[in-house]
């Protein structure tokens, strides 16, 4: 009897050791400085980090993976989050819902028509997706954050419709990442129709040679502005996923700061030659 109990000890002990193992080793993906990201940054007179994760080789590459670190609001790369809960709690049916436009004046003209939650999303529309925010509430809104595990955001009355744009939330760039990695791999704890829908509405770009998936993101706290670029591509079945995040130097013309910054990111994945030599993303926006 000694025998038999001290065997099983010995069995628990081994298999829990295993599974902090196996746990420990898909956590270490294979972290890679890329100098010739920090040139291109450089170039551009941005600073920051770009990261990108190639998932079949389970390798990161980066400039500076200590930014990749740090956490920042998430700005308008919420609304995939957000698109995700206005699905899954009914408060939108689809990506064809119409948002109507109340005749007020808003930020950009783009805004000022009525938009379905499809173009609300490629066009970026604040007031849009507070309205969505509201109507979700905040009880539903933290239930849903919390299964969907998307960094660490701040909501309460008083912020439920501008969290993601000021206020303590935040989130980092392996965050986005992984994020990012469970939506491709159908692995958030979401329905298959709001899945399929999501994997529809977030396209950018698309070709025979590849699916573009993304969304950019402003934020402006006291003076710094901070941008976004996170997504996917996909290349004959391999994913490669990305995620920018800059801020603009003191000499930087910010009139180009949302081009540029899917222009870097385009140039960091030309650079790892994921299209190949003869193509090239920078043109492909």
């Amino acid at each position: 009897m000694r025998f038999s109990w001290g065997f099983i000890i010995i069995v628990l002990l081994l298999s829990c050791k295993n599974e902090k193992k196996s746990k420990k080793e898909k956590v270490e993906a294979k972290l890679v400085v890329n100098n010739q990201f920090q040139e291109i940054l450089d170039s551009t007179k941005l600073e920051g980090a770009i990261l990108v994760y190639d998932l079949s080789k389970d390798i990161y590459y980066s400039n500076d993976f200590d930014w990749c670190e740090k956490g920042n609001l998430p700005a308008s790369t919420f609304k995939i989050p957000n698109s995700i809960i206005a699905l899954e709690t009914g408060v939108v049916k689809n990506d064809s819902v119409i948002f109507k436009w109340n005749g007020e004046s808003r930020y950009l003209k783009v805004w000022e028509q009525d938009l379905t939650l499809k173009e609300a999303f490629h066009h970026s529309c604040v007031p849009c997706y507070q309205e969505v925010a509201r109507k979700i509430g905040v009880d539903r809104m933290k239930s849903n954050l919390a299964k969907l595990d998307f960094g660490s955001m701040d909501v309460n009355e008083t912020t439920l419709d501008n969290f993601w744009l000021e206020g303590k939330s935040k989130i980092n760039q392996f965050k986005q990442i992984e994020f990012l990695k469970r939506l491709h791999n159908s692995e958030l704890l979401i329905s298959e129709r709001t899945d399929s829908i999501m994997k529809n509405m977030i396209i950018m770009s698309k070709n025979n040679q590849y699916v573009l998936r993304g969304k950019t993101g402003w934020s402006v706290k006291g003076e710094v502005d901070n941008g976004w670029f996170v997504g996917y591509v996909l290349v004959k079945n391999k994913a490669y996923f990305f995620a920018t995040n800059v801020v603009p130097k003191k000499s930087f013309d910010m009139s180009f700061f949302n081009k540029e910054r899917k222009e870097v990111t385009f140039k960091a994945l030309d650079m790892l030659k994921i299209l190949g030599e003869k193509e090239s993303f920078v043109t492909k926006q």
